[in-house]
């Protein structure tokens, strides 16, 4: 894949960029985060790439959705397993993160935002086509959740 210049952009601008050069859409958003998340884009795309399709196109948790989550918890998550405090207020921050996504979106179910689109759980995935792309609400859900994200990031 050629090299994205994305260091200019804002976040759901890059998450838009990199769902259309390839990535998943969990990796697309997480990608977006990555300098954030202390890594490399490849870190970022490999430590995401099982949540494309709603985890490994199982359609069920949108991926962009996880690649969100999955920033977050780089970003502002708690690693301490007995405090209690951080990570009632992490899970709190996530639920809120998803919950204004499924305001905007109907849903934070991968079959559900593509219904009557593709439902395939097949775990070959689509060729990435002219067409693909002009059916798929994928490039704009991926940057609605790094839109998401960067905003509450900013409070």
């Amino acid at each position: 894949m050629k090299e994205i210049k994305i260091a200019d952009m804002d976040h759901g601008e890059k998450a838009r960029e990199l769902f259309l050069e390839g990535y998943n859409c969990s990796q697309a958003v997480a990608g977006a985060f990555c300098e954030e998340m202390g890594m490399d884009l490849e870190t970022a795309a490999r430590l995401a790439s099982s949540f494309g399709g709603g985890l490994g196109r199982l359609r069920e948790v949108c991926g962009c959705v996880s690649g969100m989550a999955l920033a977050a918890g780089a970003i502002c998550g708690y690693s301490d397993p007995k405090d209690k405090e951080a990570k009632t207020k992490h899970y709190q921050l996530i639920q809120e993160l998803a919950g204004e996504f499924k305001k905007e979106n109907g849903s934070i179910i991968c079959r559900e935002l593509l219904a009557g689109i593709n439902n395939d759980t097949n775990p070959v995935p689509e060729d990435r086509t002219e067409t693909y792309y002009k059916k798929r609400p994928c490039p704009q859900l991926a940057a609605c959740a790094a839109e998401i994200l960067e905003k509450k990031l900013k409070r």
